[in-house]
């Protein structure tokens, strides 16, 4: 009887561990609802150099086909002549066991491979080089909860939740992207971001604390404050009018108000500035 107790006890605990390595990182990254943790390494420098070498060979590629093409003109046959000028007398010809036709096919089947691989890869990177880094309040939470807690005295990781390799990856800040939408960056979406309240958790390090919050909230409430502006901006105006008879006063209330409204634009939207200028001309 204490026996199947015993083991039922650890049969409990078992099931009630928590993940370990990258279980417990990938579960960290999919916690998070509005899939902010989702930030991984590019690698510009390796990228850019894979396609470097298969550009190299699709220009090996070319040089050979030039080659065949003098080779072809040179040669002084009317039978290869002709498989230069038409395709179906080529691969006949290469059917046939002719060398020069043959090889001629071979290379541009080569060339169709390595074309289409190369083309996906540049149209890989161009997409890639569209996405955003992670937002910095994001990244630093994201290095807290990998490395442990903050950096040690001596520059070392704490308590990684993974080891290897993949414990540093954060080190590469410029190298990094997010997979998820940018968010708002205007300074009204910032500032309430920073002071919005949430679910706090403790961190891994048990001292550091993460709030969490609907990300979606946030433009709601930018929304609000943008249309209560725009109605006191718009309505004010009209109104105070009204009850003021005084030409140098009307004067400045227009230089007020023109003043408050290139405000609220430059720090709730994220209008340029020559946007700002030709809605305050307006």
């Amino acid at each position: 009887m204490p026996e199947k107790e015993d083991v039922e006890k650890h049969a409990g605990q078992t099931s009630e561990q928590k993940p370990l390595g990258f279980a417990a990182l990938s579960s960290l990254m999919a916690s998070d609802g509005d899939q902010e943790l989702l930030i991984f390494r590019k690698f510009d420098e390796i990228s850019a150099r894979n396609l470097l070498y298969m550009q190299c060979e699709i220009l090996s590629i070319e040089e050979r086909l030039k080659k065949c093409d003098r080779k072809l003109a040179s040669s002084g046959e009317m039978d290869l002549e002709e498989a230069a000028e038409t395709w179906e007398v080529m691969v006949e010809q290469a059917k046939d066991g002719r060398k020069e036709a043959k090889e001629m096919i071979d290379l541009i089947k080569e060339l169709r491979v390595n074309m289409k691989e190369y083309h996906e890869a540049l149209d890989l990177q161009s997409r890639i080089s569209r996405l955003h880094p992670p937002d910095r309040r994001v990244f630093k939470v994201a290095q807290n909860e990998l490395w442990g807690g903050p950096l040690d005295g001596d520059g070392r990781k704490r308590n990684p939740i993974v080891g290897g390799k993949t414990k540093d990856y954060l080190d590469a800040e410029h190298d990094l992207v997010s997979l998820k939408t940018p968010v708002e960056t205007d300074p009204l979406s910032r500032m309430l971001r920073a002071i919005w309240p949430g679910k706090e958790e403790v961190s891994r390090d048990g001292l550091s604390r993460i709030t969490r919050f609907n990300e979606r909230s946030i433009p709601i409430a930018v929304a609000l404050i943008n249309i209560v502006v725009a109605i006191v901006l718009l309505v004010g105006p009209i109104t105070s009018m009204s009850f003021v008879n005084s030409r140098p006063a009307i004067l400045g209330m227009i230089c007020a108000f023109t003043v408050a409204f290139a405000l609220s634009v430059g720090l709730m939207t994220n209008a340029k500035r020559a946007e700002i200028f030709a809605g305050s001309a307006a």
